[in-house]
């Protein structure tokens, strides 16, 4: 028996994240929010995020789409939980620049899973879809009820 490769263990992730989201569903309290749509191909992601003294508390997601964009969601939800806001915000650049930049950043760390987009052009909106509505969401606060 081999052991499994990274590309497979990454894939494995994602395919995790996709069927069995974490932190998925409404945030009461959310200071913070912001719905992102890809026209493309009719995904839609809402993050939702409670922001303290410039620290993000609490994530969460809501989505409709592909098993990519809600992996992604998942994925960026279980990353920003308890950091603060600037090193979520650099999370998103590091994200964009992994899937679209040239050259890709050599350690990825948590985004890592998400690295195998690059060879699916077509799939790279479906993966930064989160991320752009994450920095959105921390461009904005929500209105009290």
């Amino acid at each position: 028996m081999t052991a499994p490769d990274a590309k497979t263990l990454y894939q494995d992730v994602v395919l995790l994240h996709g069927n069995s989201p974490h932190n998925e569903g409404p945030l009461p309290g959310a200071t913070h929010e912001a719905t992102k749509k890809n026209p493309l191909c009719g995904d839609r992601v809402t993050v939702r995020l409670v922001v303290e003294g410039g620290q993000v508390r609490a994530a969460r997601f809501e989505a409709r789409g592909c098993m990519i964009a809600r992996a992604s969601a998942s994925l960026l939800t279980d990353a920003v939980a308890a950091v603060g806001v600037e090193d979520a915000r650099a999370l998103a650049t590091r994200l964009e620049a992994l899937v679209n930049g040239d050259p890709p950043p050599g350690d990825a760390g948590v985004l890592e899973p998400l690295r195998g987009v690059r060879d699916f052009p077509a799939r790279r909106g479906c993966v930064t879809l989160a991320w752009r509505a994450l920095e959105a969401a921390l461009g904005a606060e929500t209105s009290p009820p």
